[in-house]
């Protein structure tokens, strides 16, 4: 079957649901209705737009085919027809293909903020300073893309190194681009502590989880968490062990512990419970999505914070990304966030290729 043909069969329920919302909205006098569908409407006025542009193509190279073969008799004519009729149908592949992206699923927390959590991992200290270089990597790169990011809590070592750091990135698109940091980070570099010049391997995991909007399908019940007030613990600064401002909720059925201790306690037992709905939701994501992630683990890999996604070779000054086999020798602008994007933009791509091929085996 060709990608036209599946593209018509896959279309006709889109083009019917445009259809009843554009009709709905011109209707709807319910504010919460018309913003859902507003909503709606928005999703896929991009498909809609890239089928127009695919059916004008279409009829673009039927009219210069009917050019084609009345201008047998003219030369000059004949020879502008074909150029022009083999210039359409070179475009016709990209613009299928970008129709059929559109119509594969979408993952609905692509636009929403997230929860970044880095942890220092096997290496002791040095995996610790490791820890806070990917934090600020991150600090920087939400700062170059004008996101907001706020230091929730953190356990630090005093000399530059991470334990534990939470934090939420407010802005639109974060999750969608920061989701496939998810997973362990592995550091190859002599440590300042090294008399010997040997290169020591450490690792850092890191997790980023959708900010669901609201309370979406989260209900924390009041008898299923306990709630906990402590001093905030760190290296220096007057409020630190003086007030019992931290937060630590644990919520019973899980096991899940969150703890928040950057501000107010009343700010913290705030940001804990978001904290908290934000770690449930991605539970429920990973049970909704769990035949998908075995699908397609090994390609650009599941997110899994087992899995190592990506190496730091300060020696030979490299990145790589295991899943993609890209490697690229800037580390120094990767970790200052200015050259994370064609990192990100390569995984984004992967994971379109691997969409569009799924949607080509299901048709």
């Amino acid at each position: 079957m060709s990608d036209l043909t599946r593209l018509e069969r896959r279309l006709g329920q889109a083009l019917e649901r445009y259809e009843r919302i554009e009709a709905r909205l011109g209707a709807a006098t319910d504010g919460a209705e018309i913003v859902k569908l507003g909503q709606e409407h928005a999703e896929l006025k991009p498909l809609i737009d890239a089928v127009a542009a695919l059916n004008a193509k279409k009829v673009e190279v039927a009219s210069l085919e009917a050019m084609l073969r009345d201008s047998a008799g003219d030369k000059e004519m004949a020879t502008l027809a074909e150029e022009e009729l083999n210039a359409a149908k070179e475009a016709l592949p990209a613009l299928e293909k970008t129709a059929l992206l559109l119509l594969a699923p979408k993952d609905k927390d692509e636009n929403a903020s997230a929860i970044l959590e880095i942890r220092a991992g096997t290496g002791g200290e040095e995996a610790a300073l490791f820890a806070g270089d990917l934090l600020r990597m991150y600090q920087r790169y939400a700062s170059i893309r004008r996101w907001k990011f706020e230091l929730e809590s953190l356990s630090d070592t005093g000399i530059g190194g991470v334990k534990e750091a939470i934090a939420t990135v407010t802005g639109t698109g974060v999750f969608g681009r920061l989701k496939f940091e998810s997973g362990v980070h592995r550091v190859q570099r002599v440590p300042e502590t090294e008399a010997g010049g040997r290169i020591h391997t450490s690792a850092a995991t890191v997790a980023v989880l959708p900010q669901p909007e609201g309370d979406v399908d989260i209900v924390v019940q009041d008898k299923d968490i306990r709630i906990d007030t402590m001093r905030a613990s760190g290296a220096g600064g007057q409020h630190v062990n003086k007030t019992d401002s931290a937060v630590r909720i644990l919520h019973i059925p899980t096991g899940i512990i969150v703890v928040s201790q950057m501000k107010s306690q009343h700010q913290n037992r705030v940001q804990a419970m978001t904290v908290l709905k934000a770690k449930l939701y991605e539970l429920e994501r990973d049970k909704r999505d769990a035949a998908r992630a075995a699908e397609r683990k090994g390609q650009i890999g599941s997110g899994d914070r087992s899995e190592r996604i990506r190496t730091y070779n300060f020696p030979q000054g490299r990145v790589t990304d295991h899943r993609i086999n890209l490697t690229v020798y800037n580390l120094p602008e990767v970790l200052e966030g200015s050259a994370l994007d064609p990192l990100l933009d390569a995984l984004a791509a992967e994971d379109q290729a691997q969409k569009l091929a799924a949607l080509e085996d299901d048709a």
